[in-house]
């Protein structure tokens, strides 16, 4: 059973940075897109940024300039670096991604559990 991983959240200062990082655990075979998505108290959950296993790479409007998304295939892991964070990135963050568990299965979509995310002063 695959298990999506989340780390890196906490209480930062606005203006201040902090780096998600999320792996899975269980058997892999092949993993495609990775994104981060966030869910701000009484909002509905949007995707913050997005990476292909080809390194397309989208992101959220709010967030262009400031985040960073990256992934190193070799350890499975996607990242988020978050700079200039502003009260407003405040939200539960949550890993996303599409993964194979071996090689005659198509792609599952899993989620991690969220990690929280705390802009304040």
């Amino acid at each position: 059973q695959v298990q999506l991983v989340e780390s890196g959240g906490g209480l930062v200062q606005p203006g201040g940075s902090l780096r998600l990082s999320c792996a899975p655990s269980g058997t892999i075979y092949r993993i495609n897109d990775m994104a981060w998505y966030r869910q701000a108290p009484g909002k509905e959950r949007e995707l913050v940024a997005l990476i292909s296993s080809d390194t397309f790479i989208n992101y959220a409007d709010s967030v262009k300039g400031r985040f960073t998304i990256s992934r190193d295939n070799a350890k499975n892991t996607v990242y988020l670096q978050m700079n200039s964070l502003k009260p407003e990135d405040t939200a539960v963050y949550y890993c996303n991604a599409h993964i194979s568990p071996n090689w005659n299965t198509g792609y599952f979509e899993h989620w991690g559990l969220g990690t929280l995310v705390t802009v304040s002063s």
